[in-house]
């Protein structure tokens, strides 16, 4: 990582842009939405991607992302579905790409790709593993052994931990 500032970071956008993408990252799309243009430029209306994690670095704000026609054709075939909302908990790499044409200038765009992960998602739904997630984090006092194997959002880990806190009713 760099700590040289990109000069298009003077313009402050709603949206994440090439100026915020120092290197390819992976994150999680939380959900998408079709939304009119935040930046009041035009009336158009844009397929806007949130995501689960809510920091693209330490301290600074992750923007949503527009997804231009051919990022929501690549969200499209990674959710198997042409619905947005079917685009849920998708797991992608985001990168630059120099040289994209945009009308008529040339400039850097955000390109999505699938991020494969050899780490299941862990989510309440899987009873199994979320009850080994529970007896590992009581074991430890902290997901780091659970989050070698598998993916959490930080609100599925705060669930988990609130959960271990709970103490069985049959007890005495």
């Amino acid at each position: 990582m760099t700590d040289k500032i990109h000069y298009r970071k003077a313009f402050d956008s709603p949206y994440l842009s090439s100026a915020d993408i120092v290197e390819p990252i992976v994150l999680t799309v939380d959900h998408v939405s079709l939304e009119p243009d935040k930046t009041k430029k035009t009336k158009d209306v844009f397929n806007t991607a949130y995501f689960v994690e809510k920091e693209i670095r330490p301290g600074e704000k992750l923007k949503p992302m527009i997804l231009n026609a051919g990022n929501s054709k690549i969200m499209r075939m990674l959710a198997d579905s042409s619905y947005i909302n079917d685009w849920n908990n998708i797991q992608v790499m985001i990168y630059v790409e120099h040289g994209v044409k945009f009308g008529r200038e040339t400039t850097d765009g955000l390109r999505i790709r699938a991020h494969e992960s050899k780490k299941k998602y862990l989510t309440p739904e899987n009873e199994k593993l979320w009850e080994g997630a529970k007896a590992a984090f009581r074991r430890d006092g902290n997901l780091k052994s659970v989050l070698e194997r598998v993916s959490m959002t930080d609100e599925h880990q705060m669930l988990l931990m609130e959960q271990c806190k709970e103490v069985p009713s049959d007890l005495p």
